[in-house]
């Protein structure tokens, strides 16, 4: 329990000894003196958001503000250590509003020891757990640095629901984890938000998840995320590449930009030429472009789950084309890409250009326009491109025949 009074006499005595004002320590916070007396006089306390900034201003952990007191022992204590456990516990209280789901099915909320969920499904007779963990890469750093905060979060959310929409899975749930060297309340709540709500925007529910500060093991500002998604499928109905035959199509569904791959390298171009940061690709500066959040494909892909449609799908990240659709063809056949007919944005032209990539390491890199490739039967290519058109841009991309090499090219890329 919180005492006020107590509370109150330790921040003025504290703000005396390091002879301030009540206005002179209200203008470090950006708050009114009259809140500052008000905290003096036990008759309220700061809110959460101020806390941290308050036990910088006084030189003193939020333990210790939170207390009252001063701790004058020299033993060690997790607050000495960097981590203050009353303040962490009430930015986790806070993060409890963004677990709050209509889901039926999530049967508890944050404080258990896990997470809780039912996964009986009547209608699915074998039902098939389909389940995958991704981070966002080096991208997360640079959405830090610039304010993408919220954004990223959509970026590794829509990169697991992918990865498991394209083995013909319905998304249920999703743990996240965030590691950082100093938890900052606004941070972790766009953190949290963003999750939330790329959950939402995809079907799915964030369940829960794991805080984790280190503050020897990471520097002081960054955040380092992860998460897991549980998906469901009919056994039968699982989309693995063993039904892909000779004379298949394979459609391309357009991306809209880098998604999450290729940033270690976009990253050493704006070490070596930081004035390219405010440079216009269609109409967006090369920030914008490359800070656009990972194409989401399930509610395009949902309704062609439950055709016969699909013989393959492939999600197209690091490795590109070659290195993601050879996972779902089968021995004896082979893709054949026409890589005259990718749609390629600017954004990669603009890259290739300014960092003097070669064709074969763009392609190796980036999915160079090709977000996701569907494999299907020549009969239902039409109807599929049809369906997926609603959504994205979709179109035919190549043929299966027979080959020992998985995939291979023809064509040129037209770097417009």
């Amino acid at each position: 329990m919180i005492d006020s009074k107590k509370m109150g006499n330790f921040i003025a005595g504290k703000r005396k000894e390091l002879k301030m004002t009540q206005q002179q320590l209200a203008e470090k916070l950006n708050i009114s003196f009259q809140a500052i007396s008000k905290w003096e006089n036990g008759t309220t306390y700061p809110n959460v958001e101020l806390l941290y900034q308050l036990s910088e201003a006084l030189q003193v952990t939020v333990d210790e503000i939170l207390h009252g007191s001063e701790k004058t022992e020299e033993g060690l204590s997790y607050s000495k250590a960097g981590v203050n456990i009353a303040y962490t516990d009430t930015i986790k209280k806070e993060m409890a509003k963004h677990l709050e789901t209509g889901d039926k099915r999530v049967l508890n909320g944050l404080g258990p020891f896990a997470s809780l969920y039912d996964i009986s499904f009547p209608e699915i007779k074998e039902p098939v757990l389909v389940l995958k963990s991704e981070e966002p890469g080096s991208k997360q750093k640079l959405a830090v640095e610039y304010g993408y905060t919220e954004s990223i979060c959509h970026d590794m959310v829509n990169h697991l629901v992918n990865d498991i929409a394209v083995m013909g899975a319905r998304p249920l749930a999703v743990l996240d984890t965030i590691v950082c060297g100093n938890a900052e309340n606004d941070t972790i709540q766009a953190l949290v938000k963003g999750v939330s709500d790329a959950c939402q925007e995809n079907e799915c529910s964030l369940v829960g998840g794991e805080t984790s500060i280190q503050p020897s093991v990471v520097e002081s500002g960054l955040y380092v995320l992860t998460s897991s998604i549980a998906g469901i499928v009919e056994k039968d109905k699982v989309i693995d590449g063993s039904r892909i035959r000779e004379g298949d199509t394979v459609l391309a569904i357009a991306s809209n930009g880098l998604h999450t791959n290729g940033y270690s390298m976009v990253r050493m171009l704006l070490d070596q030429k930081p004035e390219l940061k405010l440079d216009k690709i269609d109409g967006l500066t090369l920030i914008e472009q490359i800070m656009k959040p990972h194409t989401p494909y399930y509610k395009a892909l949902k309704g062609l789950l439950k055709t016969d449609w699909i013989h393959g799908m492939a999600h197209i990240t690091g490795g590109g084309i070659e290195g993601n659709l050879c996972r779902v063809i089968p021995e004896g056949l082979a893709a054949e890409i026409d890589l005259g007919q990718l749609r390629v944005p600017n954004i990669f032209t603009y890259i290739r250009n300014n960092a003097h990539v070669s064709d074969e390491e763009m392609l190796h890199t980036f999915n160079c326009g090709a977000g996701l490739l569907l494999v299907v039967d020549d009969k239902d290519k039409q109807a599929v491109i049809g369906h997926v058109s609603e959504y994205y841009s979709s179109y035919e991309i190549g043929t299966i025949k027979n080959g020992e090499k998985k995939v291979t090219f023809s064509g040129r890329v037209n770097w417009i």
